[in-house]
């Protein structure tokens, strides 16, 4: 199956970046990769949240989410696998953090992919996986993996990404697959 590029979104000190159109019927799979997301403030989580057909705001649609990471420190002194039980939500309607903590620093970024499967259906809840590696403020370096599912059955046709404060600097592709 072919990828097709459908939006580039390139932000400079943005406060949100929303894909509002290009979510339709046309593929059954949309793809986005971040590349290079860089956090003005720090210490900031990166999160997302789906806006459902014919809705104006971005916290309506309940999602239930797992979350674990790998981390390894910048010193190469420890490493583990966690599950962030703190990153994870039961039917909450607020924004899923893909990222925690991200650093600042001129050489901390934000980099991975987030799977959107079939976000027109009608009939079936929308799922959803990402996986993200970044540089948390404290010089850890994360590979983040979010797992979950929006529990609607109504058309999704918007998302938004955003940092938990401040504004952001990066580029986001959106593809269709099919």
């Amino acid at each position: 199956m072919a990828m097709t590029l459908i939006t580039t979104n390139t932000s400079s000190d943005a406060a949100t970046s929303d894909f509002t159109t290009g979510i339709d019927s046309t593929y059954k799979l949309y793809i986005f990769k971040f590349i290079d997301i860089h956090c003005d403030d720090n210490s900031v989580n990166f999160s997302f949240q789906a806006n459902a057909t014919d809705t104006a705001d971005y916290n309506d649609i309940a999602m239930t989410t797992t979350n674990f990471a790998s981390l390894h420190l910048e010193s190469g002194v420890s490493s583990y696998l966690s599950y962030r039980d703190d990153s994870d939500q039961a039917q909450g309607t607020a924004f899923q953090s893909v990222g925690n903590l991200i650093g600042n620093d001129a050489d901390s970024c934000l980099v991975g992919t987030l799977w959107l499967f079939n976000p027109s259906s009608t009939t079936y809840v929308k799922h959803f996986y990402s996986r993200m590696q970044y540089m948390e403020s404290s010089g850890r370096s994360w590979e983040s993996y979010v797992g979950g599912y929006f529990n609607t059955t109504t058309a999704i046709d918007d998302l938004r990404f955003k940092m938990s404060a401040g504004t952001f600097d990066g580029t986001i592709k959106m593809y269709g697959v099919g």
